[in-house]
């Protein structure tokens, strides 16, 4: 199965979840929504940067699959996600972002920018303590 996503807990509890351009379905999607919820299990804080550098574009389905997700975990993410923060520098692909938020709202605080480096600074002024 080629992966949806690489998670890279490496610089926690800085998360990194990098798009890598394969298209989705329904086994590497489920895997992405399974893997980001896995970065909960340690009952801490943290903020996420997703690189959607080389993102496609996911199915209605998958975008509807995220949405319930960011529903289902709303308070999971409300306790410990101090912040979220999208490389998104494709136009087409923040639109679909807007999308999934028209199904469900983005339940903590989060930011676009167009590359990592800006991305990083802003998560790194988040209080992670």
């Amino acid at each position: 199965m080629e992966p949806y996503a690489i998670i890279d807990e490496s610089s926690f509890p800085i998360v990194r979840i990098r798009f890598t351009g394969n298209k989705s379905n329904d086994q590497n999607f489920q895997s992405y929504l399974d893997q980001t919820k896995a970065c909960y299990r340690f009952g801490k804080r943290l903020a996420l940067i997703f690189d959607a550098s080389n993102a496609g574009i996911p199915s209605m389905s998958h975008q509807k699959m995220q949405a319930n997700w960011l529903k289902e975990n709303k308070e999971l993410m409300q306790d410990y996600c101090v912040g979220t923060a999208y490389v998104i520098p494709n136009v087409a692909i923040r639109a679909i972002l807007k999308m999934i938020f028209s199904f469900q709202k983005q339940p903590v605080p989060y930011q676009v920018f167009e590359n990592e480096e800006e991305a990083e600074a802003w998560v790194k002024s988040l209080e992670l303590d």
